[in-house]
């Protein structure tokens, strides 16, 4: 039996957004049923250890830290990921999957029922832009490439551009894969390299790539049957997209050509980022990833409590900063297996 759409949702919040990914692939897009209600959205609740929500998302805000993630919470650090607190005002109460900013003021957060925000003052308060309450269609990924133009990714194939910095969003529709009869991808990252091509992970061992600021894509065949949930260029120019059981593969080449890269585990990657000249990465039972070689090779480690890791990022002093399905990591993440980093 396909699962459906709310349990899907529920599925993909509860577990940190990836654990669900399998069975995304094997489902279907309904409408929402006329049985069931359309949901009201509500503001976040502010809580006394929101810390402790799941976190599904981090970026940089200049120096600041932002990090999503459930029911609407939304913590910041201005110290370097050591502290936290919840952001003022947020005006929904439904799993963030995805942040991105532009510069210290500006950014914008996607989640659950095609919902994005959008502040201009750091992450302190954030105003309701879209959502869609009639189609449960969740954005799993986010970027922006100034204060104008930004580009959301979702569940099956949902890609939605801006031109008016969120005022207003365009579906764009997609072209089916190759061999396929539809375009129904589940689309779980996105990331930009070092001249402004964007590149969406996602199902299928399927990475697409728009050279237009996400308004025409074309797909990127990988040689990989999986899912990937993530992805990065790296310092030296190449692209790393990673998920499922540990898979990675690297191209050189602007997505022409990949290789696969050995991660020493099958625990599913759940993020990357570049930190300086190196690449981390965190997953599933505690994993933590280490290159130092510009993706070509990885040094693993896995946390002894085996937590759920769900997003890292370099704060403004190149320390890696790593969030969890129970929130905030404590202490430096990678000091213990790395001290050196």
């Amino acid at each position: 039996m396909k699962p459906s759409l709310c349990t899907l949702a529920r599925a993909l919040a509860a577990s940190a957004l990836f654990v669900a990914a399998g069975c995304a692939a094997q489902a279907s897009a309904p409408a929402l049923s006329a049985q069931a209600a359309a949901p009201t959205l509500i503001p976040a609740v502010r809580v006394a250890h929101a810390d402790r929500a799941t976190m599904l998302a981090s970026t940089r805000a200049g120096d600041r830290i932002v990090a999503v993630g459930d029911h609407g919470v939304v913590l910041l650090s201005d110290d370097g990921g050591r502290s936290h607190r919840q952001a003022r005002s947020v005006p929904v109460d439904v799993a963030l999957t995805a942040v991105a900013f532009v510069d210290a003021q500006h950014g914008w957060a996607a989640g659950h029922w095609g919902v994005l925000l959008r502040t201009e003052d750091g992450g302190e308060t954030w105003q309701l832009q879209r959502s869609d309450v009639q189609h449960d269609r969740p954005l799993f990924a986010l970027h922006f490439f100034d204060r104008q133009h930004g580009v959301a990714v979702g569940l099956w194939s949902l890609v939605l551009v801006t031109q008016d910095g969120g005022a207003h969003w365009q579906a764009v529709d997609l072209s089916p894969p190759e061999g396929a009869k539809r375009a129904d991808l589940n689309l779980y990252g996105l990331f930009a390299d070092a001249q402004g091509r964007l590149y969406a992970p996602g199902e299928r061992g399927m990475v697409l790539r728009s050279d237009d600021q996400g308004r025409s894509w074309r797909y990127l065949s990988t040689g990989y049957a999986g899912s990937f949930w993530t992805g990065t260029a790296t310092p030296g120019g190449a692209l790393l997209v990673a998920g499922l059981r540990g898979s990675m593969y690297r191209s050189a080449d602007m997505g022409q050509s990949w290789q696969r890269i050995d991660t020493h585990t099958t625990a599913s990657i759940t993020a990357l980022a570049s930190a300086g000249d190196r690449i981390i990465g965190v997953g599933l039972d505690g994993l933590l990833l280490i290159s130092r070689d510009d993706g070509r090779s990885l040094a693993t480690a896995s946390r002894p409590d085996r937590l759920p890791l769900t997003s890292v990022l370099a704060n403004s002093q190149g320390r890696p900063v790593a969030y969890s399905r129970q929130g905030v990591l404590p202490g430096d993440a990678f000091k213990a297996q790395w001290p050196s980093d």
